[in-house]
Formats: structure tokens, sequence, C-alpha cells
């Protein structure tokens, strides 16, 4: 195997310690020191990927242990990492939480591990001192297969305040308990990130914000004051890149290509760039359109993809869209295959009601409304098989991914679900409908889990044609 690019995992001791803050500050801080750096997520998520990308110049890729098999997970990454200097990985929630408590399945932890990557621990400090040191001892040895290059503590008060966390690292660290304490960052209110119901803003409203590159800067500055970049990178390991022939398709097929209109703007922004990738070596030239902005589909279109994103914040601009609403409705009508996830799904029904109540005309493709709650509708990972033949493949497809939405379907129960989808307590629930050449649902798929859905897809679009 040929060498790598440094590689390093921003974990850290829980949610809202400030992984993403570091992240975005240390991909910009990199990349303007003149690295390539490439930047990687681990678990289903579709924002930080975005701001990854902002900040770093370059796609960010999911990286999840349960959705992807093994080979899938290394072919990404390898593919991602072959022209970068420095690879970095933020981690999701707390670097040992995963799909369950018994295991370490879908953890950073994991990830990290099987990857051969070390971890940088970020926590956040506040109301701490010498009890700092107590919580990375117990980080350090929760897992003795998990290297921890060192800790990055945050949100920290004063110079007083970071004097005193040194100290009690140092005195540990002396005794070869626990790594050595590489930063310490200074609590900055006005760095913080806005976010809403689904967690943080998107990359694209946040440009619309009109600060953002000035916000980056300073999360670089930020992270070059806060954190020993020079001693992080000496520690940093250079990895050995992984062979690439058992990561998943990776040359087209040899197959008349089809045009595949994807939604693509400010409330259909959640997909995974893996799904593209896949969908074009299956044959598929995507085609990007707007259902904000234009005022009907691309011509000559084959098939359609909507995927989620922020429908319920855009309802008003949705619903005006008349042309591009009938003209989605029309193309369901004509049989071509349509796959919508979670916020597409929603397009396709006929109202959407917001967190006020407000109820905005959609597609009308399909029966039924979504209306927005003020908690949590649905979480976690999916196991998914399809219950009737259709786009996606024969029924009994199976695909894993995951729901996370606020909305719940309001409507008679459908006909013909889409999707049973069992949760990692081994519930089991029905999803979506599948009409005719329609399936769609609230599941959220990553194709890495079953390539050959990709390839139906396509082969749908390509027979409809």
């Amino acid at each position: 195997m040929s060498p790598g690019p440094c590689a390093v995992v921003i974990g850290g001791a829980g949610s809202g310690c400030g992984k993403t803050s570091l992240t975005l500050g240390l991909l910009r801080a990199l990349r303007r020191r003149g690295f390539v750096v490439q930047p990687f997520k681990a678990g289903p998520d579709f924002i930080d990927p975005g701001l990854h990308e902002c900040a770093a110049g370059r796609v960010s890729h999911n990286l999840d242990t349960w959705m992807q098999p093994w080979p899938a997970l290394r072919g990404i990454f390898a593919r991602a990492c072959l022209d970068a200097d420095i690879a970095v990985v933020e981690g999701a929630m707390g670097i040992f939480d995963g799909r369950g408590g018994a295991d370490e399945t879908g953890s950073t932890a994991q990830l990290a591990k099987l990857l051969g990557l070390p971890a940088l621990l970020v926590f956040n400090a506040a109301a701490q001192a010498r009890s700092a040191a107590a919580l990375a001892l117990g980080f350090h040895h929760f897992d003795p297969d998990l290297r921890l290059l060192g800790f990055v503590a945050n949100r920290v008060g004063s110079p007083r305040h970071a004097a005193i966390l040194r100290e009690a690292f140092a005195a540990s660290s002396s005794r070869q308990m626990i790594p050595p304490l590489l930063g310490c960052l200074p609590r900055r209110e006005n760095l913080g990130l806005a976010s809403r119901h689904l967690g943080l803003v998107t990359a694209a409203d946040a440009a619309g914000a009109g600060d953002w590159d000035a916000r980056l800067t300073a999360l670089a500055d930020w992270v070059e004051q806060g954190v020993d970049l020079d001693a992080l990178l000496d520690a940093l390991p250079r990895i050995d890149s992984p062979e690439l022939a058992d990561g998943g398709p990776s040359t087209p097929i040899d197959a008349p290509r089809v045009r595949l209109g994807v939604a693509e703007d400010r409330a259909f922004c959640f997909r995974y760039a893996e799904n593209l990738r896949l969908l074009t070596l299956a044959g598929a030239d995507i085609v990007p359109f707007s259902p904000l902005a234009d005022a009907g589909l691309p011509p000559e279109l084959d098939g359609l993809y909507l995927p989620g994103g922020y429908p319920e914040l855009t309802a008003a601009e949705l619903a005006a869209n008349a042309a591009m609403r009938a003209s989605v409705r029309a193309f369901c009508a004509s049989g071509r295959p349509v796959w919508a996830e979670c916020g597409g799904y929603m397009y396709l029904l006929e109202e959407l009601t917001d967190a006020e109540g407000r109820v905005w005309p959609m597609c009308g493709a399909l029966p039924g409304r979504a209306a927005m709650g003020g908690r949590i509708g649905r979480l976690g990972y999916r196991e998914a098989r399809t219950l009737a033949p259709g786009p996606l493949g024969p029924a009994g497809t199976p695909l894993r991914g995951h729901e996370f939405h606020y909305s719940a379907y309001d409507g008679a129960a459908p006909d013909f679900p889409a999707f049973a989808l069992t949760a990692s307590d081994g519930r089991v629930e029905r999803d979506g409908q599948a009409r005719g050449n329609i399936v769609a649902g609230y599941f959220h798929a990553h194709l890495s889990s079953n390539p050959d859905v990709a390839a139906a897809l396509v082969a749908s679009c390509r027979a409809a044609r």
C-alpha cells in the first residue's frame, strides 16, 4: 500500500462540546497554510459536510460504520484522500456514542480504529478545573485500542482558567496517565454557529447571511491561537492508502446514459455525495434544478431524485412557484421514475402545514399532507426493505439509512407504503408511499449499503425512456 496523507479524527466528549467549530476552524487554518485538506463527517449528517466544504474547498464525505459495508467505507475514504495532504474527520455525538449502549457500532471511536486513525478529543471545560483531567483519564482508558493524541478544552473562561487546566493535565501526563492538553479555546459567544430544529444552519443559508467567510476566518484565528497546531501536525502519522479494488463500483457501466433531475437548492440539500457518485457510475447524468427558483423541470429528464432538506422553512416560496409544482406533478403522472426522501416526500404531498400552523399547497402528486410538530418525530438508524417493486428494485430490496424529521404524515394510511423500517430497538414501522413509478418516504438511504439500488433506479429511467 502506498503512503497516504496525515489524518486525524476530531472526537468529542458529547454533543455540543464544540466539535464542528473546532473542525471548521482547523480546516480553514490548515487550508490557509497551503495544505490540501480533505474533510469527512462520521455518521448520517447532511449539514456539517456542507459547512466543511466551505471551509476546506473540497467535498466532504460521510463515513458510517453501520450504514456502509467496510469495503465501501474504505473506498470512499481512499478515493477522497488520493490527492490530499491532510484528512480531517469530524466525529458525531460523543466519541463512544453509536447505534446503542451495549457496543461501539456506529461510533466515532469504531470508525477511527477501523481506519487506523488517531483522535483528538474536545470537551467543554466550562465550570471545570482539575476535574477535567479526571474526565480525560476516563476517556483515555475507556477503550485501550483507541489512540488518543490529546485533548482540547473549549469554552475556557480566562487565562487563569487555561493555566489551571494545563497544570492539571501536565501533572497527570508526567505520570503517563493521559495524553497531553494540546489546546485551550477561549469562550467566544460571537463565534457560535446558528442552529435550528434539525441542527446547525446549512451552508447555503450561512453563506446567504453575508458574513460566512469572515466567520470561517475568525474560527481559523481562534483555532490558531488556542491550539498548538505545530505539535498536532508533528504527532499525526502518515496513513496507508487502502486499495480501492473492493470499495464498490468505481467504473461507469457500458450502457446508454440517462438524465436524472436532482433537486438542489436551499430547500433540498440533504443528500450524500456518494449517492450521486453511485448514480453517475450506474449511468446517470446528474441534472440539477431548483424547485424554488426555476419555472419548470429541465427538458428531457428520464427520472427525478428529490432529496431531503428544509421545505418547511421555504414553504411559502415553494407554494408560490405554481409552475414548478405543476411541472413536477405532471412528471410524476408520466410514469417516469421518481425517488423522494423526507423533504422531497413532503414536497410531493398535497399540502404542508408549517410550525406556525399555516397551510401551503405542494405538488399534489401523492395524497396526504405533512404537518410540522414541536418535537422530533423520528430519529435514528433504519434498516429498510422495499414493500413493492419499483424504481429502487424488486420488493424486499434492502437498504440502510436513517430518519430525522419533525414533521409527520397527516392523512389516511397509504394503500401502498414504500418501506418497512426496522429501528435499532427492533421496532418495525411502515413508511412512505409507492405509487406507480414513484417511491417516496421519510427514510434517507445511503446507497453504498446496496449499490444495486443505484443501478436499478438508472435502469428504470432507461426503461421509461
